[in-house]
């Protein structure tokens, strides 16, 4: 295992920054998920860590030592990239063992590190086959396995199994995490898919335009995003977003959108005093409650009903803004039918309009 320490990293193309005085420490056994959309700078601060990118300021410490102008073969580390890139013409095993091949490592140890890779990644049986005889699965268990032979503190995977369909992914998504807990090495993994970061990670560190946005456990990032971008970009569907101002209602806080106010008692944050700033609130669909007939709560108007399978995503109409509620299949509800919203505000969030960061 090693840590990871990066300092004041900067990346840049001409006159374009990809990477911006970008600091990030990781600890020894972590899973760290780089997290962003396509363009944000995860692949390329991955690469830099790797050494296939050369840095234009800064320093990247690997298990305390400076690699940040090593060569890729001396940073101690084994590469999972999102095209298997597997030799057609070897066997499995021969694509397993040509790197230990080139480091003349004698030809037991050689054997006993596939043996030991092919076991932990329930590949044993396939060991004789050739790439075309394998699935896309199978494939990117070789793939790993090529990196896991190696022997290193730190493994890097970029995006491995954005190749494969659902169902694949969702396997080997379970395999890397078992992986990860057998073999306690520390892991970096860049993904633009939510669910193999909010799985996977012990820390997310979500990125946008070359900048950590924030960097914080799983639950941290779902429940107390720290600006409008992060909490837009969590979740499947993503937070709803209601445009509105604070106001005071009985002595206390709220929110009001339009015409209809909204409680703000128990808010886990700092709410700013209620002077008419500008605000904006945001809510999971799955902390939105439903009342028949606009009873008990907030009238809104029910636009489009999802149903997908365990549970059924509502999407309503309310203050002139779209909002959606996850509910229980067979609710029974209509478009066009009138229901009452209710909202908990201690797991809402409240962000700046104008900053867009969370109170």
């Amino acid at each position: 295992m090693a840590t990871i320490e990066i300092r004041d990293l900067r990346l840049s193309f001409g006159a374009l920054d990809v990477l911006k005085q970008l600091n990030l420490d990781i600890a020894e056994g972590e899973f760290i998920v780089l997290l962003g959309p396509s363009g944000c700078g995860k692949s390329t601060l991955l690469n830099c860590i790797a050494g296939l990118l050369d840095v234009s300021d800064g320093q990247i410490h690997i298990g305390g030592r400076n690699v940040t102008w090593e060569e890729p073969k001396d940073r101690g580390i084994g590469m999972v990239f999102q095209s298997y890139a597997l030799y057609p013409q070897m066997s499995v095993r021969g694509n397993l063992s040509f790197g230990l091949k080139n480091q003349r490592l004698p030809k037991a140890e050689i054997e006993q590190r596939i043996a030991r890779a092919a076991k932990v990644l329930q590949i044993e049986p396939l060991l004789d086959r050739r790439p075309a005889a394998l699935s896309g699965g199978q494939r990117q268990r070789v793939a790993i396995g090529r990196a896991l032979v190696r022997d290193v503190d730190v493994f890097l995977f970029d995006e491995p199994l954005s190749n494969l369909d659902a169902k694949l992914r969702s396997e080997l998504r379970v395999e890397i995490k078992r992986l990860h807990q057998q073999l306690e090495n520390t892991m970096v993994y860049v993904t633009h898919d939510q669910i193999e970061a909010l799985t996977l990670a012990d820390r997310i560190a979500v990125m946008r335009g070359g900048v950590i946005q924030q960097l914080a456990d799983p639950a941290t990032i779902y429940n107390k995003p720290t600006n409008l971008f992060v909490a837009g970009f969590i979740g499947s569907p993503s937070m709803s977003f209601l445009d509105g101002h604070i106001t005071s209602a009985g002595g206390a806080p709220a929110f009001r959108t339009g015409d209809l106010t909204v409680p703000l008692a128990g808010y886990d944050g700092a709410v700013p005093a209620a002077d008419g700033r500008a605000v904006i609130l945001g809510v999971r669909p799955e902390h939105v409650t439903i009342g028949p007939d606009g009873a008990g709560g907030l009238p809104a108007t029910v636009d489009i009903d999802e149903p997908m399978g365990s549970d059924s995503l509502v999407w309503m109409q309310f203050a002139g803004q779209t909002l959606s509620a996850r509910t229980a299949p067979g609710h029974g509800l209509a478009a066009g039918q009138q229901v009452g919203l209710g909202f908990d505000p201690t797991r809402a969030s409240l962000f700046d309009r104008d900053s867009e960061q969370r109170f």
